[in-house]
């Protein structure tokens, strides 16, 4: 008899003592353990620097796209590309309820999105239905295993499933918005045209108010029209988020030298780590969401530079992040609308 672990080291194969995230395989068998939820899952939202770096590696060919999703998961037993070492999360239906958990808000037949990264999920996936290139969704047929201490979210009546599947994927990032930002800020954030980056645009002027100051950073013409459409930035930047010394000297002048109180990096790109740093102040918070960020870059490149800012690693969870990032949605028309546009 296993003896049931509720962070689901049960379910790891090697190498053993690590948890789930950090096991280069687990163990994905379609049995509900005791303190176990399992899933019939219908949709995957790859996170965007591991769907990124996939369909480069593919040269945006579907087809060898499901051969190497299909092959990750097959060889992990959940989807954690080796690369980037992220996941995503799903939404599907419960297909059963393990006896030790105790939820009397879900039931057999009611549909969730899972708030934990597919880098920790055992999966199996039993047939890819189809990609979508633009929104990162992979429809499949499969089965998922959340463990007890899983967090989810069901999916509310009042919105579509996949717009709550492409919101809650990056839920963590404007609810820690929420905290990080204050009256009369001036919040950078970069790569403010993405999904993540919307959403945190829109919570950082919420937060700054009308003295307040945010400034978006993009690298195409057509990412800076959608922020002038949906009115979510005081000023655009149309820059390579690479190139960090122009990024500081641009962010410089737009403040008049004072730099950005709080920065929020949410692109799915290596090497922009500096760029966060050097436009953020001394003493301000440099908010890291991306999974592209390298910890030994940021570190050592702050401690380069003499640049005393608090960095923060982006943590997925920070509490009610799931119902903040919905209410967003509910409380925007344009950012509802456009999010239906873009990923259902």
């Amino acid at each position: 008899m296993k003896t049931l672990c509720p962070f689901g080291t049960h379910r790891v194969i090697e190498p053993q003592g690590v948890l789930p995230q950090a096991a280069d395989k687990i163990d994905a068998t379609p049995v509900c353990y005791d303190n176990e939820i399992m899933i019939d899952v219908d949709v995957l939202n790859i996170d965007s620097a591991s769907f990124h770096q996939i369909k480069e590696a593919c040269q945006h060919d579907e087809s060898k796209m499901k051969d190497m999703i299909l092959s990750i998961v097959k060889e992990k037993g959940k989807m954690q590309n080796p690369v980037t070492k992220s996941g995503g999360m799903l939404i599907g239906k419960i297909k059963e309820i393990g006896k030790n958990i105790k939820d009397s808000k879900i039931h057999v037949g009611e549909w969730i999105a899972t708030l934990v990264s597919l880098s920790l999920t055992p999966l199996i996936i039993d047939e890819i239905l189809s990609i979508n290139l633009e929104n990162e969704q992979v429809k499949i047929k499969g089965t998922a295993i959340l463990f007890e201490t899983g967090i989810f979210e069901v999916i509310p009546k009042d919105l579509n499933q996949k717009l709550v599947l492409a919101a809650l994927d990056v839920c963590g990032a404007p609810a820690q918005v929420k905290k990080l930002a204050k009256p009369n800020d001036t919040v950078l954030i970069i790569g403010a045209a993405g999904k993540s980056g919307l959403l945190c645009s829109y919570q950082a002027k919420k937060m700054v108010g009308i003295h307040g100051k945010v400034i978006g950073l993009v690298n195409e013409e057509s990412q800076k029209d959608l922020l002038i459409e949906l009115g979510l930035c005081d000023d655009i930047l149309l820059m390579d988020a690479k190139k960090s010394l122009d990024v500081y000297q641009a962010v410089s002048h737009l403040t008049n030298h004072k730099l950005a109180d709080v920065s929020i990096n949410v692109v799915n790109v290596p090497n922009t780590e500096m760029t966060s740093i050097l436009a953020t102040k001394d003493n301000g918070i440099v908010y890291f969401f991306s999974m592209a960020t390298s910890f030994t870059k940021a570190a050592l490149g702050a401690e380069g530079v003499k640049k005393d800012v608090t960095m923060m690693i982006g943590n997925g969870y920070t509490k009610d992040h799931a119902k903040i990032t919905l209410d967003i949605l509910r409380e925007s028309k344009v950012l509802h609308d456009y999010f239906m546009k873009r990923y259902v």
